[in-house]
């Protein structure tokens, strides 16, 4: 199954199943981010992103350049360690 397939079947399944109160307030708050122009700057798919450093779990700082000089980087962001 696809990507994108699995994902619609989650969102249908939750959808069947949350109250109509919350997915009220889930679609505004959607629609008003959409409305906000956020999305206006954002990087796609393919993009260069600009060189960067900042803190990895330890706290070091680390350089994106340093890190693509030994090839290809992922950037993943996390709230913390739970």
């Amino acid at each position: 199954m696809a990507l994108q397939d699995t994902l619609d079947q989650m969102k249908a399944e939750f959808v069947a199943k949350a109250p109509k109160e919350a997915l009220e307030i889930m679609n505004r708050a959607t629609e008003d981010l959409r409305a906000s122009d956020l999305m206006a700057g954002h990087l796609k798919a393919g993009d260069l992103a600009p060189a960067f450093t900042l803190p990895d779990q330890s706290g070091t700082q680390v350089s994106s350049a340093d890190l693509l000089a030994k090839g290809p980087l992922v950037v993943s962001f996390y709230r913390g360690v739970w």
